[in-house]
């Protein structure tokens, strides 16, 4: 039985497509991720997943139920917790009261501020510190321990490495090593490829909306998922390598 599983998925803004007939799913434990370029639909995606985005077509759901009329707040009752592009803290609030405000489902679970804090350690010393004083990293692992308080059995997660420091987003990874071992399903968008082809269980490549390329990470060369992010077809990109024209 699969945690997650989304079939031939669209949606979009206006009259303008953003996600054209996608479809995948996600098992417990895995961690799933998406990659490819600006505009290619891997936000809009998540959200829909969600429950936040309006869906166009296709279906979605959890536990072999379908959700895909179900409202974000129902469906983080059930267990799926979005942590969003930017983190989106009350900045009037600090690092404990925005991690309370993640309970709010009333999940029960191994998640609460004592585990949250163990499991991402870089919070520990900011419970009292108002989230508006804190650097992009700690407002990331906030957003992160956020979503880990409702006791989520899928995690989504929007840009985490997005505009922070290396040194920063190997801490964040190193925790949600941590966190995966609870058994939770996780669906990933980052733009660090390199990250990504070592974190990931499964990869799903998207270009203008669609899907292009999908597979178990270990299965997939770093020239094939980057042939696909850029549009090209495998042969072309290893022509393009071999004439220094391709970009790395």
């Amino acid at each position: 039985m699969s945690l997650l599983k989304i079939e031939s998925i669209s949606a979009g803004y206006g009259d303008a497509p953003a996600v054209s007939g996608v479809s995948f799913s996600v098992e417990p434990g895995q961690l799933v991720a998406l990659v490819g370029a600006n505009g290619a639909g891997k936000s809009t995606l998540l959200r829909v997943i969600a429950g936040a985005h309006k869906i166009w077509g296709g279906s979605v759901s959890f536990h072999d139920q379908d959700i895909t009329a179900t409202q974000d707040f129902e469906r983080a009752r059930q267990g799926i917790s979005l942590v969003p592009e930017g983190r989106r803290l009350f900045a009037s609030l600090t690092v404990k009261e925005n991690l309370n405000m993640g309970a709010a489902a009333r999940r029960p679970g191994l998640w609460n501020l004592d585990s949250v804090v163990e499991a991402l350690p870089m919070i520990k010393p900011l419970l009292s510190r108002n989230a508006s004083r804190l650097s992009g990293g700690q407002q990331q692992a906030v957003a992160i321990g956020r979503a880990l308080m409702s006791n989520p059995e899928l995690l989504l997660l929007d840009e985490v490495s997005l505009g922070l420091a290396p040194i920063i987003v190997d801490e964040i990874y190193e925790s949600l090593s941590t966190v995966r071992k609870s058994g939770l399903g996780v669906v990933l968008v980052e733009q660090d490829l390199s990250r990504t082809i070592k974190v990931a269980d499964y990869i799903v490549c998207m270009l203008e909306g669609h899907n292009v390329l999908e597979g178990a990470a270990a299965k997939l060369s770093r020239e094939s998922i980057t042939a696909a992010y850029f549009g090209h077809s495998i042969e072309s990109f290893d022509d393009a390598t071999k004439k220094g024209g391709a970009t790395k």
